[in-house]
């Protein structure tokens, strides 16, 4: 018998949780409580002004609250999954390889995978990101760490 491995989590003042997973069937949100509350959080308050929290996770998808501070910036970094970025409240600049996206409020911006990026905040502002993996990649991925992992234990016996 398979035992879940879900991640349970108490429902915060912004979504509810039918059965207490981020993988359920149906997940409902309030993103301007999700948001009120993260700038509550101490990692809002430090000089990197940012704040995160995982909404959704599946094995094919992850839904990510992310507010940033005005004038901060998650440096250049890629992704293995295609993205998209949608700006809740904001301003946000999204700097590519040869060019610039301009993301105000109710705009999206969609990338491939591994599309080298860095998000700047032009103002305080929030934004979805959400990463999507092709079906089976989830478990292709951890497969590949056991290997990996079993493979350094034998080596170091």
């Amino acid at each position: 018998m398979a035992i879940s491995r879900r991640k349970t989590r108490k429902p915060h003042a912004g979504h509810r949780l039918i059965n207490g997973t981020l993988s359920t069937p149906c997940l409902e949100f309030d993103l301007g409580q999700e948001i009120v509350r993260q700038r509550r959080e101490e990692a809002w308050l430090q000089e990197a002004g940012r704040s995160s929290t995982t909404l959704v996770k599946h094995a094919d998808l992850r839904v990510v609250l992310i507010s940033m501070k005005a004038n901060t910036r998650m440096s250049e970094h890629q992704a293995a999954a295609r993205i998209s970025m949608q700006t809740i409240s904001g301003h946000l600049r999204v700097h590519l390889p040869r060019h610039t996206v301009d993301l105000p409020a109710g705009h999206l911006v969609v990338l491939d995978q591994r599309l080298p990026h860095d998000v700047e905040a032009l103002e305080d502002s929030a934004f979805l990101l959400t990463l999507s993996w092709p079906a089976g990649a989830e478990a292709s991925r951890r497969k590949s760490r056991r290997a990996k992992r079993a493979g350094s234990r034998h080596r170091r016996r």
